[in-house]
């Protein structure tokens, strides 16, 4: 197909539509004429594709075709519809389409932080590195326990913490190093403390603290890591799409990733505000802690399988994000 002659034989429709696109009015006539424009170049859109495929009129066609649609649907306002699909269908299907990464982050953390916390739990040396001897006394014996302070405002730290961590994680992630970095930094820390309580004969104290929370708090980090590492590493293969259609399609689905994560986050904030440090038995404490994460895997498996397999990727439709051209592959 001849672009130049195909442009030149259609600019007129497709410059009247625009022109009627832009009128604050329209009486029956041109709006009849608008519907019957947006079908046409719909139609011309389709074959630019298929024969002759411009970015650039590609995007000028999908760009006057998307006012278009706006103007005979008429502006689009946010539903109760939108929130409950974008709750059940465009998060999950993000948080699933990262599962294996965060399987990866989750060992590697677990790892690190067991080797850690044996070796200060058994090497005096090691110990001796996390501090002197009363520091250890005071921590194990007062602060470490003292720290789980029920109450909202505990809540809205330990949330706003966490939460940070994780944006760390999602907005750093394309660099590759900094969801390391902040995972083995992380690790590191936890099996430190965790040695150190081991050493001091507290280690059953260790865990019933941070089992009820930090089941679905740190799950929640480990998600993040590998949704930045996924971002690398699209970066590095993007497989068939182009680079900079992967990144901006990986991008926006990394954004639904953190929106999600701030919500598990902040039913960790809850548990660790309000049951953690509370009065309750401890194995009922590490019930909630389990039910909040199982409740999390079985949302992300579950609906986010579910997603998935009906095409979801977690990146916004289409026609929000702006049509792109297909790729073979």
């Amino acid at each position: 197909m001849d672009l130049d002659a195909f442009t030149t034989v259609h600019s007129p429709e497709w410059d009247r539509l625009h022109e009627l696109t832009r009128r604050r009015r329209l009486d029956g006539a041109e709006a009849d004429e608008l519907v019957r424009l947006y079908q046409t170049v719909a139609t011309h859109l389709s074959t630019v594709r298929s024969a002759a495929p411009d970015p650039v009129l590609v995007t000028r066609l999908s760009d006057l075709l998307t006012r278009a649609r706006a103007r005979i649907a008429g502006a689009h306002e946010p539903a109760w519809a939108d929130v409950v699909r974008f709750a059940v269908v465009t998060v999950p299907a993000a948080l699933f389409r990262v599962r294996w990464w965060t399987l990866g982050v989750t060992i590697a953390f677990l790892t690190i932080a067991v080797v850690v916390g044996w070796r200060v739990a058994t090497v005096p040396e090691a110990l001796a590195a996390v501090g002197p001897p009363s520091y250890q006394e005071q921590y194990v014996n007062e602060a470490f326990e003292s720290y789980y302070d029920p109450g909202a405002g505990f809540a809205a730290m330990v949330w706003t913490n966490n939460a940070w961590i994780a944006a760390q994680c999602v907005a750093f992630g394309i660099t590759g190093l900094w969801p390391v970095f902040v995972q083995v930094q992380n690790a590191v820390n936890v099996g430190a403390i965790g040695g150190m309580m081991a050493a001091h004969g507290e280690l059953d104290l260790f865990l019933q603290l941070i089992a009820p929370h930090g089941l679905l708090e740190l799950t929640a980090i480990f998600v993040a890591g590998g949704a930045g590492l996924k971002i690398f590493w699209t970066l590095v293969d993007p497989g068939p799409r182009r680079r900079s259609v992967a990144l901006a399609q990986e991008g926006r689905a990394l954004i639904t990733v953190a929106v999600g994560l701030a919500g598990a986050l902040a039913v960790s904030g809850l548990v660790e505000g309000f049951v953690t440090g509370s009065g309750l038995p401890w194995w009922l404490k590490i019930v909630v802690g389990a039910l909040a994460l199982a409740a999390f895997w079985a949302y992300v498996l579950v609906l986010g399988r579910r997603a998935v397999a009906a095409g979801e990727t977690g990146d916004l439709s289409g026609h929000q994000a702006g049509e792109v051209l297909p790729t073979a592959g």
